[in-house]
């Protein structure tokens, strides 16, 4: 075998290879997660105050589940975003597909199975900072899929969460929490909204995984 042939061959095989892996989609995850690094930046730039206001928070406050294209609301679309293989009917609700909920490592394949979290809940965001805003920006906040807000999880694990930060709550599969701190991070830089200094420190510890 000459010299050039056994190149040719092992060319052919590497792009073999490569396309074998590109044939396996990696988890769909929610765009524009900072780097370790970027988050670590923007985590220090963050205002560290005491959260405030929480008395007065409303999930209604924050019209969530808006249309987002045709008949698919906001939840639909990260159904569709996120899962594998989706199909949906003409009301956009999935009638078939398999979703894997990042935050504890599980695969379902009944949307019912599945909660739309939000990274930094929405009592989180009131007493950080969304007080502060007009309707019209809370929509646009929980309405997010420009940024690593909408996360389609299991829907228990989503509810034991419920509005708690870092400091109180992080997903249980713990090789997910660097990703869960790099997106937290990334929406409360995003929306300029504060940490209080467990908060803070959680994240720190959390992005130590990385």
């Amino acid at each position: 075998m000459t010299r050039m042939f056994k190149a040719a061959v092992a060319a052919l095989a590497a792009v073999v290879l490569s396309l074998t892996f590109a044939a396996t989609p990696a988890h769909a995850t929610p765009p524009n997660i900072p780097s370790y690094s970027t988050a670590l930046s923007r985590l220090n730039a963050l205002t560290v105050a005491a959260e405030s206001h929480h008395s007065s928070y409303n999930r209604d406050l924050f019209p969530h589940w808006i249309t987002i294209t045709g008949s698919c609301n906001t939840r639909e679309q990260v159904l569709k975003r996120d899962g594998t293989n989706v199909v949906v009917n003409s009301s956009c609700y999935p009638t078939s597909g398999s979703w894997y909920s990042p935050f504890d490592g599980a695969t379902w394949t009944n949307p019912t199975d599945i909660d739309i979290d939000h990274m930094v809940p929405l009592a989180e965001a009131w007493s950080s900072g969304a007080w502060a805003w007009t309707t019209a920006k809370r929509q646009t906040y929980a309405n997010d899929l420009g940024g690593p807000e909408l996360w389609a999880v299991t829907d228990n694990v989503n509810q034991s969460k419920s509005d708690q930060d870092p400091a109180q709550w992080q997903p249980p599969l713990s090789s997910f929490r660097c990703t869960y701190a790099r997106a937290w991070i990334q929406v409360k830089w995003y929306y300029a909204l504060t940490v209080d200094s467990a908060e803070k420190s959680a994240l720190n510890s959390m992005l130590g995984t990385c």
